[in-house]
């Protein structure tokens, strides 16, 4: 019976179609023509087909699973294009494997599946290789060529008869196959690659995936490269070390770090360190004995050393602070500033009296320009100490306070350590510049750090993280400069005494310009002061007409610009000296920049003069207004900010309200819109001080009375028609007075203010001080145009 039934089986199975295939599937696995691979196969079914075929001398197909985790793979799992191999050697290991050795002939797609075998097996159709050759083919395979040729040199142990079989490969079909074959693709690729019989789709792929592959393979070889030179130099090095060490020890030289050790424990000895820094210090010193000197960290031991012993640990001697000498640098450095000059008298008058006590941290405020770093630099020479600026415009790390932590390379102290290193004196002079653009990060806060700084009651146990030992600050003045307080932090604030410095007048401009800014820039280019002669007027005219600003840098660029003139007039061969006068502004530093701000008044009902201020110093303001039919609506523009908008708001909501007071018909306002627009839109404004001019601009034009042209005014307004005190009084004042403004307007609870304001500026301005709307009416509108009866009647405007 069991022969019988091993008869039938064998009947069966050679009864399998001509056209048929037996099929092996396969994983991670796909074979292309005319190449050659060895497989192993250990599933029953496998086994048996691979038995049957080579019993019957029939060739496979090899096809590749979809799933690589199926153990038993049905018809449907499997990619239904593969290769028909010839079996060229079947081998059955000890262990039990079976493993095969396969050629691939040609690509076949599955027609069918066929049932009835221990093993899968269908019905086929063999896919021809394309022949055919264009240019277009032509130059692919000449591409393709040459990324093969250009990967097979990147491989490491690519061996050179590969190269050479590339090279005499003369059929793009065969090339393609070669290359993918040989690649490192995954298996969803190679398949890719298998189906695609058009050559040229075919070849386009391979060379796509190649020149990936060759990328990979040339970064791959330069971090191997860059690794092994690291490797290689560090190795020569050590060994150059070592030879070194021993010709020392030849020569006997052999004790340098022996002596180098004392060396650095007597200059411990002499930097007079506190207690806790010098057992800190000579801890690292002992450290360093043990450590050889091509260790990594020795020279980090060896950094942070230098920085201890290279601090001024010891408090020098100090001069007596001389008031009168004082007076004198001040004086000599700086034109006006009186205010400030005296409380930086008081200031160094309490030093003398009290060298232990706790001075105040002086913070100094005002625009870009007016002299806050060298008002510090000043007070240095007063007191006869080091002078030190510290930058904190854009500082956004702890870490440039603070220090970073020994344990990161290339760590260093903050920026305050560093600069009493660099000052060389424990009772330097520090400014902290731009104190108020500092910022913030995820590095920490540089704000609070300085906290401590900052503080006479901490900062006498400074701790740099760098240092990693306190530090005594308590004996350091310093003085920080901003632009403005708004962006400085609360708590940084209240540790300061604020000393703020407004703008320069013009008077004083002409004054410093032929002090300090002609001579200095007589020295930049070069010149003599009898070589050239510019006038007052042309100094006048530079700071009214080419220069807009609270300071005085760019007044010192304008002149700086009108020396160079002479200069090179000068050097031409010319003979001193060069007069420039103010008709000769027009050519050597072209048109005026700036027009009169008086031409732009006009006398029309609608139109009020503000003051405005700024971080650069105060401004002219406009307040425009003009109706139309509407419904009553209020249409606001210039950029405005929203307590500049609510500023508006509440001017309309008191013409509203005292309408008939005004002399105003109340039903206008139903049917007219009202537009109130700022000048220059670009610029953003915000602020209430402008609620007084937006006030009479709309009574203005509701009741076709002009502001008079000659006056400015600000103030906040409160709908109860309150004139409310507002900031900036001295900058708005030199602003109105630079635009040439007879009379100016303001709250009567500015009045505190007034002695701020320059006495040359009084005495040109008169003053109107307003408690209500009412006075502010009263003194700024012209009286009522004559009109006809109708215009009257009727209540419109002519």
């Amino acid at each position: 019976m069991a022969d019988a039934s091993k008869d039938s089986l064998g009947a069966a199975m050679a009864a399998l179609p001509s056209d048929a295939v037996i099929i092996v599937p396969v994983r991670n696995t796909v074979l292309f023509p005319g190449m050659v691979l060895p497989i192993s196969v250990g599933r029953p079914g496998s086994v048996a087909a691979a038995q049957h075929a080579l019993r019957e001398q029939r060739q496979i197909g090899l096809l590749l699973q979809r799933d690589q985790t199926v153990d038993d793979p049905r018809p449907g799992e499997l990619y239904r294009v593969g290769t028909v191999a010839n079996l060229v050697r079947y081998v059955t290991a000890p262990d039990g494997n079976h493993h095969l050795i396969c050629q691939g002939e040609q690509r076949f797609q599955i027609m069918d599946f066929l049932e009835g075998w221990p093993f899968l097996a269908a019905r086929v159709a063999r896919i021809p290789e394309p022949t055919s050759r264009s240019p277009e083919i032509e130059a692919y395979f000449l591409n393709l060529r040459r990324q093969t040729a250009e990967a097979l040199q990147l491989l490491p142990q690519a061996p050179p008869e590969l190269l050479a079989a590339v090279q005499s490969i003369q059929s793009p079909a065969q090339l393609a196959d070669l290359a993918a074959a040989y690649m490192d693709l995954k298996p969803e690729d190679k398949q890719e690659i298998l189906e695609t019989i058009e050559i040229t789709a075919r070849m386009e792929k391979v060379s796509r995936l190649l020149a990936e592959r060759i990328e990979v393979l040339r970064l791959s070889q330069e971090i191997g490269r860059q690794t092994k030179v690291a490797l290689d130099e560090r190795q020569r090095e050590v060994l150059l070390r070592e030879q070194l060490a021993a010709i020392r020890r030849q020569l006997g030289e052999g004790d340098d770090g022996k002596a180098e050790i004392a060396e650095l424990g007597e200059a411990i000895g002499k930097a007079r360190m506190p207690k806790e820094v010098e057992e800190q210090a000579r801890k690292e010193l002992r450290r360093l004995e043990r450590m050889p000197e091509a260790s990594a960290e020795h020279g980090m031991v060896r950094s942070y050393l230098d920085w201890l012993i290279e601090l001024p640990w010891n408090l020098p001697e100090e001069a007596p602070i001389d008031i009168a000498e004082a007076r004198r640098i001040l004086d000599e450095d700086h034109y006006g500033l009186d205010k400030i000059k005296r409380r930086i008298v008081e200031y160094l008058a309490v030093r003398k009296l009290a060298p232990q006590g706790k001075a105040p941290i002086l913070c100094l405020v005002g625009p870009p320009g007016v002299g806050k770093t060298s008002l510090g630099q000043s007070v240095a020479r007063a007191m006869g100490r080091k002078f030190v600026r510290v930058s904190l415009g854009g500082v956004h790390d702890e870490a440039e306070i603070r220090g970073h932590r020994r344990t990161y390379i290339g760590a260093l102290p903050g920026n305050i350590i560093q600069a009493i290193r660099k000052a060389g004196s424990r009772n330097c002079v520090m400014m902290l510049d731009e104190i108020d653009k500092l910022g913030t990060g995820i590095h920490g806060d540089p704000g609070a750090a300085l906290l401590e700084v900052l503080d006479p009651e901490q900062n006498a146990t400074f701790r740099d993280n760098y240092l990693a030992v306190p530090f005594d600050l308590s004996r350091v003045v310093f003085i920080t400069t901003a632009n403005l307080l708004d962006t400085v932090p609360g708590p940084l604030r209240d540790r300061m005494e604020v000393i703020a410095l407004s703008g320069y007048t013009a008077s004083e401009k002409l004054q410093i310009a032929r002090r300090y800014l002609v001579r200095r820039q007589l020295e930049a280019n070069g010149l003599k002061p009898e070589q050239v002669d510019i006038t007052d007027q042309a100094l006048r005219e530079i700071i009214q007409r080419y220069t807009r600003e609270a300071g005085v840098r760019s007044l010192e660029r304008e002149i700086g610009k009108a020396l160079r003139h002479a200069a090179v007039r000068i050097a031409e061969g010319e003979s001193g000296p060069i007069p420039i006068g103010v008709n000769d502004l027009p050519v050597v530093l072209g048109p005026a920049q700036f027009e009169g701000e008086v031409a732009m008044r006009t006398s029309i009902p609608g139109v009020a003069t503000g003051l405005a201020w700024t971080p650069v110093g105060g401004h002219i303001l406009f307040i425009e207004a003009t109706r139309m039919p509407g419904g009553g609506r209020l249409i606001l523009t210039g950029q405005l900010g929203e307590v500049m908008r609510e500023s508006a708001q509440a001017a309309l909501s008191i013409v509203k309200n005292r309408a008939t007071d005004f002399g105003i018909d109340p039903a206008r306002f139903e049917k007219t819109d009202i537009h109130v627009h700022v000048p220059a839109g670009a610029i953003p404004k915000d602020g209430p001080s402008a609620g007084v001019a937006m006030f009479m601009a709309l009574v203005s034009l509701m009741t076709d009375r002009t502001v008079r042209s000659d006056t400015a005014m600000t103030g906040e307004v409160s709908l109860r028609g309150l004139v409310l005190p507002v900031g900036g009084i001295k900058e708005k004042i030199v602003a109105a007075a630079r635009a040439g403004i007879a009379r100016v307007m303001l709250p009567a609870r500015n009045r505190k203010d007034f002695e701020d304001i320059p006495e040359e500026v009084r005495s040109t301005i008169q003053f109107i001080w307003l408690d209500t709307v009412d006075e502010a009416m009263s003194a700024a509108l012209e009286p009522r145009p004559k009109r006809s009866a109708e215009t009257l009647r009727t209540g419109t405007a002519p």
